[in-house]
């Protein structure tokens, strides 16, 4: 569904002057997963688009300033710049969205980048699903304030919440942080819902979905940071000895400390693998699938037959895709939320002898 809903968009967008030998594929797929300072919903032909401005926070050499995102413009310069619009005030005139370069994406002032708080795509996105989230949590918390221990099981989208939660808690949060996980329940709970949100939302080729959030490194790595914080406070004085002075043989560890320095690299290794593997599974995901859809605008000039054939393979691979990101959505969450509850149940265990 959501890869004809996004083949449907993309129908829209082309126009009769786009064929095959100016239309694109990298463009599209880069479209899709790059982060924006305004949120791109589709083209409407003769150089016009349906955008959703967003709001600009930078500091550049006269301040801060705040504005909207509709103050550049639609197309760059021969320098590759999208300046600020004449008419916009004086202060921002300095500024420009670069569009090609190291810098592609950045606002700049003079060719440089300036410190930029910015509520882009993906922030916007995230809040989105955030709000989403609250809503579907508290929600159902709120049901069972209505109720009683007794009372029969929720049903419908409440009973769907509560499998959700007494499958984490019991089958990958318990399992793998062992003795003492309660305490750690909130905060595995909300990665897996957050990063399941986050990837469901995702789905939906079109406003308030289709945000790359998972698919951006600065989440994952902010993600895999808590974690590390977690597990480094979480470590009693077996987890730290078993790095600084493993139970191997002496010479492995003095005076060359060979063992050590392997287990202090594997402390940023496991967090450092948390973040590539969500960001590279869903950035990927989102890339395969809108390229199997950009198959029938490729072959959009050749005979009937081959568009006909091509046309129909891009919409069963699409199908297929659709099926498989549904599954990865959830994966993904659960695998992030196990590594997770895995890492501190290692940095919390105790010897056999004891």
């Amino acid at each position: 569904m959501k890869r004809l809903l996004c083949m449907a968009l993309l129908l829209l967008a082309m126009t009769p002057a786009m064929r095959a030998e100016d239309f694109s594929a990298k463009e599209v797929v880069l479209e899709h997963i790059k982060d924006s300072h305004e949120w791109h919903v589709t083209d409407l032909g003769e150089g016009k688009s349906l955008v959703i401005p967003l709001p600009v926070i930078v500091k550049s050499s006269t301040g801060w300033h705040v504005f909207c995102s509709s103050q550049f413009e639609h197309h760059a310069d021969a320098q590759g710049l999208r300046r600020v619009k004449a008419d916009a005030p004086q202060d921002i005139q300095s500024l420009a969205i670069a569009t090609e370069g190291e810098n592609a994406g950045k606002i700049m002032e003079n060719g440089e980048p300036v410190l930029d708080l910015s509520i882009t795509k993906t922030v916007a996105v995230m809040f989105i699903n955030v709000a989403i989230l609250l809503c579907c949590i508290l929600g159902s918390a709120r049901w069972y304030k209505k109720r009683q221990a007794s009372d029969p099981a929720p049903g419908g989208f409440v009973g769907f919440v509560e499998m959700l939660v007494m499958y984490v808690v019991d089958d990958i949060i318990k399992p793998g942080v062992g003795k003492g996980y309660e305490k750690y329940v909130p905060y595995l709970l909300t990665c897996f819902f957050f990063i399941f949100t986050c990837n469901v939302m995702g789905l939906i080729p079109f406003p308030p979905g289709s945000g790359n959030v998972t698919g951006n490194i600065a989440v994952t790595f902010f993600l895999a940071l808590c974690t590390f914080i977690i597990v480094q406070f979480s470590g009693n004085k077996h987890y730290w000895k078993d790095i600084f002075w493993p139970e191997v043989p002496t010479w492995l560890k003095a005076p060359i400390p060979i063992i050590p320095v392997i287990e202090f690299v594997g402390i940023f290794t496991k967090p450092f693998a948390l973040m590539i593997r969500l960001f590279a599974n869903m950035m990927a995901g989102h890339a395969i699938a809108v390229a199997i859809t950009c198959i029938i605008f490729l072959v959009a000039s050749q005979a009937v037959a081959v568009q006909l054939s091509m046309s129909a393979l891009s919409v069963i691979m699409s199908v297929f895709m659709m099926c498989l990101e549904c599954l990865v959505c959830f994966i993904q969450a659960m695998v992030f939320t196990m590594l997770s509850a895995v890492f501190i149940g290692l940095a919390r265990v105790e010897p056999a002898h004891e």
